[in-house]
């Protein structure tokens, strides 16, 4: 285990949130990667059932924070043909709101997908890729559409209100500003301890993925940044295990696979239910046979695959596939296109003139969602 982070680990203490969900319990502890997914396809109706029983969230908005470069062979897999090494993925995030108490005068808030991408641009993977990036190709490669805390400010949401932040999983993210530190930081804070952007919440993350940060393997290595958690407010963890339902139309589905720990945003809303993660960069990557991004199509059909998976990782490629079904089958289709599925990538692929045959035939953009 990483020295650094046995302190952290060790101080983080078991709270309950939410109402724990069983439907995919047995698929989920099922070890046999085709058993299981043949358990999630058979669950997923009556996940979908209860799940639009709850109700719906207040509201559900996006906001775009960074565009930048990915490989074109991680996000697409072995399916694109597209002779660009690169594509383009935008980052967002995404704010929920709701009432656990409709005579409640106060909304519980969820960010989710709140990223430093200045800090989270020293992971290893992309660090190397910068300095291999020549400067004047960087502003064409990379643009910043706004800020965490400016978007919120913007939206009316004070820091303060924020109740819990979510990310799908830890890949890249230095959180130390998000969630505040009890000691200095050298690189960005030598003198006192980081006060954080959110100073009531609570960062909810599967307790899997941080025990796989805690002691990585060299596949998982140049994605994570565990050395930045040694110092986090052990107060500001919320460690769960498998789904919760946090609030009315508002729950977190473990969908392992990317990582150890993934977990998916999942909302049910005025247009039907939506899944966002990044197990896949394009609603169309779920419905491969619909895209008309060169090679997609082809090899659904060829391979007798029913998704095209985000494969920076390759920790567990079968359970990943598995989770990207168990999305697949728990959303409703787009009301925009009802031929593509209301799946928001947390990374969503975005049309760009330097990147040839990888522009998205559908994409989402956002979500808005507002209680009537």
């Amino acid at each position: 285990m990483t020295a650094t982070l046995e302190p952290l680990l060790s101080g983080v203490t078991s709270v309950s949130v939410g109402t724990p969900l069983d439907v995919f319990a047995e698929a989920d502890a099922e070890p046999q990667r085709g058993r299981q997914l043949r358990l999630i396809k058979s669950a997923a109706p009556s996940f979908r059932d209860a799940f639009t029983a709850t109700g719906t969230p207040d509201l559900v908005a996006t906001y775009d924070l960074v565009s930048l470069p990915y490989p074109t062979k991680f996000g697409l897999f072995r399916a694109a043909l597209s002779p660009a090494p690169y594509l383009t993925i935008t980052n967002r995030m995404i704010v929920v709101q709701w009432h656990d108490d409709p005579t409640s005068k106060r909304a519980k808030t969820l960010v989710f997908e709140p990223t430093d991408h200045e800090l989270g641009a020293n992971t290893p993977y992309f660090a190397r890729l910068a300095a291999r990036m020549p400067s004047a190709f960087r502003p064409m490669m990379v643009t910043v559409h706004g800020s965490v805390l400016d978007h919120l400010n913007d939206a009316g949401i004070k820091p303060e209100d924020v109740d819990y932040v979510v990310f799908d999983h830890l890949h890249t993210q230095d959180v130390r500003r998000v969630l505040g530190t009890v000691a200095p930081q050298a690189d960005i804070s030598p003198n006192e301890p980081i006060a954080p952007w959110f100073p009531n919440a609570q960062m909810i993350v599967q307790r899997t993925e941080l025990e796989a940060m805690a002691d990585l393997h060299p596949l998982q290595r140049p994605w994570y940044q565990p050395e930045t958690y040694a110092d986090l407010r052990p107060e500001s963890l919320l460690p769960i295990d498998g789904d919760i339902q946090l609030g009315p139309g508002v729950a977190i589905v473990a969908t392992p696979g990317h990582t150890i720990g993934n977990q998916s945003l999942v909302l049910n809303t005025s247009s039907g239910i939506w899944a966002s993660s990044e197990n896949v960069i394009a609603t169309e990557c779920l419905t491969p046979e619909l895209s008309r991004i060169p090679g997609l199509a082809k090899w659904a059909n060829t391979w007798g695959q029913e998704v095209v998976i985000n494969a920076n990782t390759i920790e567990a490629t079968a359970q990943q596939f598995n989770s990207c079904v168990k999305e697949k089958l728990i959303v409703d289709r787009s009301s925009k296109d009802a031929r593509f599925l209301q799946f928001f990538p947390s990374s969503e692929l975005t049309q760009s003139k330097l990147v040839p045959g990888a522009s998205p035939t559908f994409t989402h953009g956002g979500i808005d969602h507002r209680a009537r």
